[in-house]
């Protein structure tokens, strides 16, 4: 089984007194007088650590709208004070060209070693898309259209030398002729467009999605689904049920295109030395939560318990197929040092597989 951990960002984990102090910073606008970004700063350690404990992915999720740093900056910043962490970036269809984010996505590729990857999110935010993109907001009846043709853009260019390709959404032309300075046309070169990347074939693309338009357009373009499941930690077993159920779907829905797709789910972690306080954790937040609490919607993956516990249900988790496990926490230092101490050695080698 494979484990990631979410950069901690303002909208991606739960309040905690260092993000709490470094939002507040930047809303005062005051000036750092030569000290780095707080934001940045708990990002950096706490990838850093995830590194040093042998978590294998960091997802880093794009907010445009509110004081999240940059996904594509701070991937760069993280690429250079970590060695082996894969670095997801999450991308918005619509937001930013699929041209673009190939350029992007294989230049980070190439200076960290093969280590970028991409989560395709569709987006859901209408005021983000208006004030970000000028406008681009569409319903879901095409935005899964365009995700599917997004995809295609940037697997193209990173792949193919001649790639051509006219959609309804987007063009892309690698071969297009162009004229230079002096007036002779010339053809390019792919490395003249698109810069290779090193993690061969491509670097993987991870997304998510209900809709049966959209799950499709994964088994045919992505190479991970998250799964999903309903919120309350106590549907572990109805929802780890559902999941291996979904995940035969999907297994045979991505053989109609000769592909084979892996699993990953995002949960929120409560790991304590007693059930007891793990369940006693869990109760307070979900009592607290607001309906579009998505970490605490989260905790319904059932992973709250001691470490025994939590590495039990982790094997039943890869027994139905579901083999990476991209958890947050709270605190995050905190619960991530615990589950990168106490849980990952109970599962031995199976951790590396």
């Amino acid at each position: 089984m494979k484990f990631g951990i979410w950069t901690p960002l303002p909208h991606t984990i739960r309040p905690e007194p260092r993000m709490d102090h470094a939002v507040a910073e930047i809303k005062s606008c005051a000036s750092l007088a030569g000290r780095k970004d707080g934001s940045f700063e708990f990002a950096c350690d706490v990838v850093r650590r995830a590194d040093e404990l042998g978590f294998d992915t960091t997802l880093i999720a794009e907010r445009f709208l509110g004081p999240d740093l940059s996904a594509w900056v701070l991937a760069s910043a993280l690429a250079m004070v970590t060695k082996r962490i894969e670095l997801m970036v999450a991308v918005h269809p619509g937001m930013v060209t699929p041209q673009v984010v190939a350029k992007m996505a294989s230049s980070l590729d190439r200076i960290s070693g093969g280590r970028c990857a991409l989560d395709i999110v569709n987006g859901w935010w209408m005021e983000e898309f208006d004030l970000f993109s000028n406008g681009t907001w569409i319903g879901d009846a095409e935005r899964y259209p365009r995700m599917g043709e997004y995809i295609q853009v940037i697997k193209g260019l990173w792949t193919d030398s001649d790639f051509n390709f006219d959609g309804t959404y987007y063009r892309a032309h690698v071969r297009a002729a162009l004229t230079g300075a002096d007036g002779k046309v010339v053809i390019p070169d792919r490395g003249d467009i698109v810069a290779k990347a090193s993690h061969l074939p491509h670097p993987p693309i991870y997304a998510a999605s209900r809709s049966p338009q959209g799950k499709e357009l994964i088994a045919r373009h992505g190479d991970v689904w998250f799964a999903e499941y309903k919120p309350g930690y106590r549907n572990f077993e109805s929802n780890i049920e559902r999941m291996a159920a979904d995940v035969r779907a999907m297994d045979e829905l991505a053989a109609t295109y000769g592909r084979k797709l892996r699993y990953a789910i995002n949960p929120q972690v409560i790991c304590c030395k007693t059930q007891a306080e793990a369940e006693r954790l869990a109760d307070e937040a979900e009592r607290s939560a607001g309906p579009r609490d998505r970490m605490v919607n989260a905790l319904g993956a059932g992973l709250v318990g001691t470490p025994q516990l939590i590495a039990e249900r982790l094997r039943r988790y890869e027994e139905v197929g579901i083999k990476i496990m991209v958890p947050r926490f709270t605190p995050m230092m905190e619960g991530m040092e615990i589950f990168g101490t106490k849980v990952m050695p109970l599962l031995g080698s199976e951790a590396a597989e």
